[in-house]
């Protein structure tokens, strides 16, 4: 389970983030959605510390971090979160220089010290599941965005992270590629994996998640189940948003 608590994030005198409360649940996908700017990816950053919050706490399993004015975690903390999540990015984030299979390695060889071998099973084991597997000695760059993404899906499961972080992982392709990476993301759901996603993708969030918040001006405004929130919406504000996307 990963619980935010208090969740403060300012940019230049900006406050982002108003003391957000999240919990996601162990074995379960929680999607965020809202208009550009809501503070739905800076959430997400929050939850693995790629942005440190002015405050509030975040914990992930046995790990529980508390930040404000007069304390802030040690970097041995932070990383000891941080190691726990896996992170599938919008832009895919592959190395142009490292075969597919390579990229999947990159962070068992260079961060956890596995042996090649054992890292280059591991990689093959998940191109695999993502259906890659033909590809694993291609260049990134002969590979369609849908397929280097399911790469960079296969990349991020690789150290078998408590809590995959999904940052609007289908908003760089179009429809047809994206079929395959929300087919991949289902199917990773299905198996039980935890994951929270940041999206305006909302093929994605009704099919993957079992759980969504809407997010707007840094404040989760309403959350509840897809059919709920997309089908009943109890905010106007939330109301709103799903109209102007035709939802």
């Amino acid at each position: 389970m990963i619980r935010l608590s208090g969740i403060e994030k300012r940019f230049s005198g900006n406050t982002v983030l108003k003391g957000v409360d999240l919990v996601v649940a162990k074995g379960a996908v929680t999607a965020l959605i809202g208009p550009s700017g809501s503070g739905k990816s800076t959430l997400l950053r929050c939850a693995n510390l790629l942005e440190i919050p002015e405050r509030g706490t975040v914990e992930l399993g046995d790990v529980s971090l508390t930040f404000g004015e007069t304390r802030r975690p040690s970097q041995t903390d932070i990383l000891k979160l941080r190691r726990r999540t896996g992170m599938i990015f919008q832009n895919f984030q592959l190395f142009p220089h490292r075969r597919v299979v390579e990229n999947v390695m990159e962070g068992l060889v260079t961060v956890q010290k596995w042996p090649k071998e054992r890292a280059r099973a591991r990689a093959m084991e998940l191109l695999t599941k993502v259906g890659m597997a033909e590809k694993a000695e291609a260049w990134p760059a002969t590979l369609s965005g849908g397929q280097q993404q399911r790469v960079a899906i296969a990349r991020a499961l690789a150290p078998s992270p408590a809590l995959i972080l999904c940052d609007e992982p289908t908003s760089a392709l179009d429809p047809e590629l994206a079929t395959e990476v929300v087919d991949t993301l289902r199917s990773l759901a299905a198996e039980g994996a935890t994951m929270l996603m940041a999206t305006h993708d909302l093929r994605l969030a009704r099919s993957v998640a079992q759980h969504v918040a809407f997010l707007e001006g840094g404040e989760i405004v309403e959350h509840g189940a897809p059919d709920q929130l997309f089908g009943a919406p109890q905010e106007p504000r939330t109301q709103r948003f799903i109209q102007s996307l035709g939802a």
